[in-house]
């Protein structure tokens, strides 16, 4: 028999637009000193919000929560107008983090609405992404989570539609939707490009390519997480005993007594250090040998802000 083996999902871990998010708040944090409010967690992460608030970063849901002349960053997963007009209103000086490619989304559904579209937004009711969203319009807009919303749906016949999607979802999920759509509704269009994000889509590539390979996957990441749960149900869905974990500390030996492959991954939102913690329990439990496998390069980099350019925070 082989001695047990950790085999390393890539890519994983931190995308473009979570790099992007933390960097935002830590400049803020560095030019405009604390306390820096954050609308929401910056990223769905309790790691990283953990140490964001440890640093000086205060996260509200309520803008009335903020002080009058505040620091406020807008989190990753964007903002609805009305939000953003409540900000101005109330004269906060604002850092916007969310992700270009949320933001991308954002532009579509105005773009589309004012050329006389309605637009069927394909997500998970609640999260905060699919709220900014559907809140780039007052009119016009649906939200489906699955095939039977789509059969549920009632649109008039004649009506110009669309449709976007929330960046974090199943790509194949999203797809079946996209599918039911189309059949129920002939004339919707869709977006020119994919609303699935490029981390998204390479983050679960990943997870299907070392699917065959292990007997059970640790997916690293929060249960706040959209894309880190996609990649557990993924997992879990190619056959694999899957556990999710926001840090080793959760990690359970029995979960690999016996198993000599061991895959690992981890949400866009989870650091490295988290994988490299888990990476040390396992060896604990009994892993000899850690090996990366292939997969993607992402060189993917998003402008911050104006107003917060110069040395990125612990740089040196």
């Amino acid at each position: 028999m082989s001695e047990p083996e950790v085999l390393l999902a890539n890519p994983r871990g931190f995308c473009a637009g979570v790099d992007r998010a933390i960097e935002i708040v830590e400049r803020a944090l560095e030019k405009h000193g604390r306390p820096i409010y954050v609308r929401h967690e910056i990223v769905h992460n309790k790691f990283v919000v953990d140490d964001l608030r440890k640093k000086g970063a205060v996260f509200i849901e309520d803008l009335a929560d903020v002080p009058v002349g505040a620091t406020l960053v807008f989190s990753a997963h964007g903002v609805s107008k009305a939000i953003r007009k409540e900000a101005d209103e109330r004269g906060f000086r604002v850092f916007d983090a969310t992700c270009p490619l949320v933001k991308k989304v954002h532009i579509e559904v105005m773009k589309r609405r004012q050329e006389g579209f309605d637009v069927i937004m394909i997500g998970h009711d609640g999260h905060p992404e699919v709220e900014g969203t559907m809140g780039q319009s007052e009119t016009g807009m649906y939200l489906v989570e699955t095939e039977s919303d789509v059969e549920k749906l009632d649109v008039r016949w004649n009506t110009k539609l669309t449709f976007v999607s929330q960046t974090t979802l199943s790509v194949d999920d999203c797809q079946r939707v996209i599918d039911a759509l189309k059949r129920k509704f002939p004339h919707i269009v869709g977006p020119k490009q994919d609303d699935i994000c490029y981390a998204t889509q390479n983050r679960q590539d990943a997870v299907k390519f070392m699917a065959p390979q292990v007997e059970v996957v640790v997916v690293v990441g929060s249960r706040t997480s959209s894309n880190t749960n996609r990649l557990r149900e993924l997992a879990a869905t190619l056959g694999c005993t899957t556990y999710q974990v926001d840090s080793a500390a959760e990690l359970k030996e029995e979960w690999i007594a016996g198993k000599q492959r061991i895959g690992v991954t981890s949400g866009a939102s989870a650091p490295e250090v988290l994988v490299r913690d888990v990476i040390a329990k396992l060896k604990s439990l009994g892993a000899k040998s850690v090996r990366e496998l292939g997969g993607i390069t992402e060189n993917i980099t998003f402008p911050l802000p104006k107003g917060l350019g110069g040395i990125p925070p612990n740089s040196a």
